[in-house]
């Protein structure tokens, strides 16, 4: 992990030092010999740093001396940041490069409202040459501190590219067999009258178990069970963990109840609001993983509680058995080590899913003798299963076998050693981001995305050119999925992971690993939490959530070398985030790369960004989605490093700083759901962009300058961009000369809207089609929108050449009199038709086959149209009467089609019965269509036998 950090810092380190020796206009002057110093100490520790890394869990020492050198790289690391932070400074600005000894620009772009150098800069160069030499005198002693070790020398790189994993499926948890009687034990305790005749209309069951030995899967698998919920009127999980917050565990009740944010804050009104709503009720309450012994906190829900319907069930989970007893349990149910044969047969289904028969009988005996060394707990059993899954020799699973970590006493008692052993086979990069889940709290639902944003920020994920690091980021997240450090998945329709978590005892390794260095608080209380724990040297990530109207911790200002702040808010009109502490965070923790706002109810408790912001020169990630701001401050434009801006759901914010353009770093900028009028001009200077959200057609304000459609051409490395206001373009030859599908190659998600951004600016519908027609995108866009078009002529001719499009929908195309031939593209997955108001017909022409009866019938060629459509959704609809396909012969229709919803469509008379019909089907959705509801009625309708063998039908 080490080698990870240190190596990529050394790179950097001789590069700006090669660039700066290579410039006329020099920054700072006179560090030559302390960089070839700097190099030299990084250069011997690296090569001893794989067996620091091996004896670090036995020597206190050891490990100690690599917290040393990894918070001495990371000062390095911010130092050279600002160095090269002040070398874009100097290129963007501008400096005469006549005068090699210039310390003052001569010329800076009128657009570009900011001062001058002059004194400061030279300040900034003397800065920069005191902060390397103080790190060289730091990094000597440790350098010098190694010596005494007597560490071996590295015999080989660990810092080469993490090698691409082969396609590999990743473990169901509820497919895998074991805990039989404990799980037939539980349904029993919760389908049966309990024999406890003192528990009335309350019974408790406790599930008892040392970490990692299944409690919440065994929980899960009987929450799930069909006999459980056919028992329930009402079924409620919320995680506990420690500590016992009463006031959060009450609102997550609630909130589980009603499906929506709770807003009550007083404990006292949380317990009636609950009473109220389960009283009469027969509910099954699961409390995962509690942790507290303290009978005061449980008690007040328990009288709660009791107002539910007699037999209501409350299933505990905890790794204490006096936690069972103080809750006064009906049942404790206690969860044993798996015996040898269940444990072998969960790590041979994943250890062996890949190989042969031949392969596994090979195996089998080093692999009992492995399985005997994780003692029957299901967790080690799967860690150490995912980890062979990827070693082809017995030779290799000889050394998982010998390894002394197992005998290392330290984490041998809590289940850790399994967890090492995995960890340390990792490549460096992909432990360090494994590390960084740590920040997250125990039963934390991760978003894959913004994790992966997360781990840009830190400068996680390094590249070649041409490659993306999403993608990236993308491979590593898999790699540590098919490995077991996540689980829970889940998916979108597509099978893609969007969140997974973390078990309880991987979260217990990562805050292991990384001893004080993440950090996850609760504040909840009208007092400052003081951070006792918080060193100011070794905190680097922390999350927040701020409850009610909690103060924010001052204490965290001492964390200096703070690199990921994360706020979430979660109670309702929150007052923690006021301007003197949006300043304060600003002004003091300036060595943060990644810097995100979540609010909970969506209401924002920022309303005002203050210029201290300017400060945060190493930021790279900046989410302030969903807040009240009005306004972006210039001095935002200051932050050169920033690589994504998350300015989504900004309601308030009207125009962009006028400086945007110096963002040249800048790959990502999420504006969707804000109010913007239109685009600053400068933002053609951003060709990093990948994303962006919302690229809008306006007139500018106050005079400044704004984008046009044409300028669209420059940003050539958009992939998701959506255009708004195309209604407000004047000259639509803009769309020509844009040349969308020749300038914008690597599109892969278009937004047209033509609805114009002042009603006054609408140009006649005829021109809608001719601008549509030249906004062609590239072939290899996978989704598209088309939104306000007028055009009731053909659609464009390049629809069709799309072949790739997966998704397509079209929104309020008020004049569209037809549908265009969609049954052409071989690709098209979803489709979306959403207010047509003048279609009345949907026939053969939607599929794109010749119509006619018998035309098809002479051809022995079977023609599909939509061979791969899942997804079809017809809205709002109201004039529209028919949808019949006549087409015969060898013409199939829509062969995997899932899912067909239809909204509001109340002139609809029928169905195709080629659709309705397809055992593929299995979502049907019909609402407000009165004559469809009445003809597939299941009491009444003449043709509900048509649709019956549908497993999932909903008509309303």
């Amino acid at each position: 992990m080490f080698d990870a950090i240190i190596s990529p810092l050394l790179e950097q380190l001789i590069s700006m030092a090669f660039q700066e020796a290579g410039e006329r206009v020099r920054l700072v002057t006179g560090v030559e010999d302390e960089v070839k110093k700097l190099t030299s100490n990084f250069r011997a520790i690296q090569a001893v740093l794989a067996d620091a890394e091996q004896r670090q869990m036995k020597e206190e020492t050891v490990r100690f001396w690599l917290q040393q050198l990894k918070y001495a790289s990371y000062d390095m690391e911010d130092v050279l940041d600002e160095w090269n932070t002040a070398r874009m400074k100097l290129r963007i600005e501008g400096v005469d490069d006549d005068d090699e000894n210039a310390l003052v620009p001569k010329k800076v772009c009128s657009f570009f409202p900011t001062p001058c150098f002059g004194f400061k800069q030279v300040f900034l160069r003397r800065d920069i040459a005191l902060k390397i030499k103080e790190i060289n005198r730091n990094l000597d002693d440790i350098s010098k501190q190694k010596d005494m070790f007597n560490f071996h020398l590295n015999v080989s790189n660990r810092n080469e590219k993490p090698e691409r994993l082969p396609t590999t499926s990743l473990i169901d948890e509820s497919e895998i067999s074991g805990r039989v009687v404990e799980k037939n034990m539980l349904v029993n305790s919760l389908v049966c009258e309990s024999s406890n005749s003192e528990q009335k209309g309350l019974h408790i069951i406790s599930l008892v178990g040392m970490g990692g030995i299944g409690k919440t899967t065994l929980a899960q698998l009987a929450y799930n069970n069909d006999q459980v919920k056919r028992s329930f009127d009402i079924r409620i999980w919320v995680c506990v963990s420690d500590p016992f917050d009463e006031i959060r565990t009450a609102r997550a009740i609630i909130e589980a109840l009603e499906n929506k944010p709770c807003k009550l804050v007083e404990f006292q009104s949380l317990l009636t609001h609950i009473q109220k709503i389960i009283e009469g009720k027969f509910f099954f309450l699961v409390l995962d993983d509690v942790w507290s012994e303290d009978h005061s906190k449980w008690e007040p829900f328990y009288h709660c509680l009791k107002n539910g319907q007699h037999r209501s069930k409350i299933l505990i989970t905890t790794r204490k058995e006096t936690v069972a007893h103080m809750m006064e349990s009906t049942d404790i149910i206690s969860i044993k080590q798996l015996a040898e044969e269940e444990c072998w047969s969960l790590f041979r289904r994943i250890a062996f899913s890949t190989r042969s028969n031949e392969e596994c009988e090979k195996l089998e005996e080093v692999g009992r003798k492995i399985v005997s060394k994780c003692k029957g707990l299901p967790l080690a059993a799967k860690t150490i299963g995912s980890l062979l899954r990827f070693k082809k020799t017995e030779e290799e699973w000889q050394r998982i076998l010998y390894s002394d970590l197992w005998k290392v006493e330290e984490i041998n008692k809590n289940l850790l050693a399994p967890l090492l052993l995995s960890y340390n086979d990792l490549p460096p990069i992909i432990k360090i981001c494994f590390l960084y889940c740590a920040v997250f709290p125990k039963d934390y639902r991760i978003e894959k995305y913004e994790l992966i944003r997360l781990w840009m920020a830190q400068g996680y994920l390094t590249v070649e050119k041409g490659e993306e690091m999403e993608v990236l980021g993308e491979e590593y997240f898999h790699m540590l999925a098919t490995r077991s450090f996540f689980q829970e998945f889940e998916k979108d329709d597509d099978d893609n992971i969007i969140s997974c978590k973390m078990h309880d005892m991987i979260h217990d390794f990562a805050q292991f690993m990384h001893k004080k260095e993440c950090f996850t608080i609760e504040i909840s209380s009208c007092d400052d939490p003081l951070l006792d724990s918080l060193e100011e040297k070794t905190c680097l990530h922390a999350l927040f959530i701020i409850r009610d109207t909690g103060l924010f911790p001052i204490s965290i200002y001492r964390a200096k070398r703070l690199r990921s702040l994360l706020i979430k808010c979660e109670g309702h009109d929150d007052k923690s985030l006021s301007p003197e502490v949006i300043s304060k965070i600003f002004g003091e923790l300036t060595s943060l790369r990644a810097l995100v706002f979540t609010d909970y109810f969506g209401s924002g408790s920022i309303q005002q960004i203050p210029v201290e912001i300017g400060n945060l020169i190493h930021l790279r990630y900046l989410d302030l989605s969903g807040q009240l701001i009005e306004k972006l401050p210039e001095e935002l434009c200051h932050l050169y490093n920033l690589q994504i801006l998350d300015i989504s759901l900004c309601k308030n914010l009207k125009e962009l700083p006028q400086g945007i353009g110096k963002l040249i770093n800048l790959t990502q900028l999420r504006n969707f759901g804000t109010g913007l009028m239109y685009m600053p001009i400068e933002i053609t200077r951003l060709t990093s962009l990948r994303i962006l959200d919302k690229f809008v057609m306006g007139v500018s304000v106050n005079g400044r300058q704004a984008c046009s459609l044409e300028s669209l051409k420059h940003l050539k490395l958009l992939q998701k961009c959506y255009i708004y206001g195309l209604g407000s373009v004047s000259d639509v030859s803009e769309g020509k000369r844009l040349k969308l599908h020749e300038n914008i190659k690597n599109l892969r998600r278009l937004g047209l809207s033509f609805i114009p951004m002042n009603k006054q600016d609408r140009r006649k519908k005829e021109d809608d089609e001719e601008l549509l027609e030249t906004l062609q995108p590239p072939q290899n866009l996978k989704i598209m929108l088309i939104s306000g078009y007028r055009g009731n002529a053909d659609w464009p001719t390049w629809m069709l050449s799309l072949t790739n499009l997966r998704d397509l929908r079209l929104l309020d195309c008020i004049n569209c009199e037809h549908l265009p031939p969609l049954g052409k593209l071989p690709s098209l997955e979803v489709v979306v038709v959403w207010a047509m108001p003048h279609l009345k017909r949907v026939g053969d022409e939607f599929l794109g086959t010749e119509s006619g009866h018998g035309s098809s019938s002479s051809s022995s060629l079977s023609v599909i149209a939509f061979p791969k459509l899942k997804w079809f959704t017809i809205h709002e609809m109201r004039e529209l009467e028919e949808w019949v396909f006549e087409i015969t012969g060898n013409v199939e229709i829509m062969p995997r089609l899932s899912s067909l919803q239809i909204y509001d469509c109340p002139k609809l008379k029928a169905v195709p019965d080629r659709i309705l019909q397809k055992t593929t089907l299995e979502n049907l959705v019909i609402r407000d269509c009165p004559i469809l509801k009445e003809r597939y009625n299941k009491q009444t309708g003449q043709e509900f036998s048509t649709i019956s063998h549908i497993p999932k039908i909903n008509i309303y």
